[in-house]
């Protein structure tokens, strides 16, 4: 599913973002990836999702090796990949439902198909009421419940999530979680970087702690690790 081989990044300024990494996560895993600021969390996602490419090794994404694809190739990869971040990054002057469908005209859904499935996963998420509201009339949560619609309304294979939960108090937060779970259990892989030492505790799935851009710790299902 993603297989990450000897991967270093290097950064222009001569830092290194991540030195020598091998990850391999499997079809259906949930994964957390946890480490301090700088540790290269944000890095391993940007490569991820091809917004950076590795100065030395080889990423392969559902059998699609990354680093040789042109520019022109990285949308369809994109199309494989759901994402959510911290921000929620919602087009401000349309409706929830706009929101969610802009997924699907991307990339060129039938109307009939768009209008089925946008009710859908509203519905999966607790937003079906919510539809004709405008990003600014709903609640951190809401607009977090409403990307994360938008990121799986395509039904990726994977889920990246970039600190979904770092705007949203603990309630909320716990909730976006039970989504995601829920999500994972219906066979879509997840990837998410966070600092939320209490949900990592809690939910023990797997956890990779990386620590100036090395990994120092994969464990199947563990909690945070204090060297992070």
């Amino acid at each position: 599913m993603i297989r990450l081989e000897n991967i270093t990044k290097m950064y222009p300024n001569g830092s290194k973002g991540v030195e020598g990494l091998n990850l391999h996560i499997k079809k259906g895993d949930f994964v957390f990836i946890v480490g301090s600021s700088g540790s290269g969390k944000s890095t391993l996602i940007k490569l991820l999702l091809k917004e950076l490419d590795p100065t030395e090794g080889e990423i392969t994404i559902n059998n699609v090796k990354t680093t040789t694809l042109t520019r022109n190739q990285i949308p369809y990869l994109r199309r494989n990949l759901g994402v959510v971040f911290q921000d929620f990054r919602l087009l401000p002057n349309k409706t929830v439902y706009e929101n969610v469908a802009f997924a699907m005209r991307v990339i060129e859904a039938p109307s009939r198909v768009i209008r089925r499935n946008v009710p859908a996963v509203l519905s999966l998420v607790g937003l079906n009421k919510k539809a004709k509201s405008l990003p600014n009339q709903l609640s951190g949560g809401e607009q977090q419940r409403t990307a994360l619609a938008r990121a799986i309304v395509n039904n990726p294979p994977i889920l990246i999530c970039d600190e979904p939960t770092g705007n949203l108090d603990p309630d909320t937060a716990w909730g976006i979680m039970q989504l995601l779970e829920d999500i994972n259990r219906r066979g879509t892989t997840i990837v998410m970087a966070t600092h939320a030492r209490d949900i990592v505790d809690v939910m023990q799935k797997r956890v990779v702690t990386l620590k100036q851009g090395h990994i120092i710790r994969d464990i199947e299902k563990g909690g945070y690790d204090d060297e992070a």
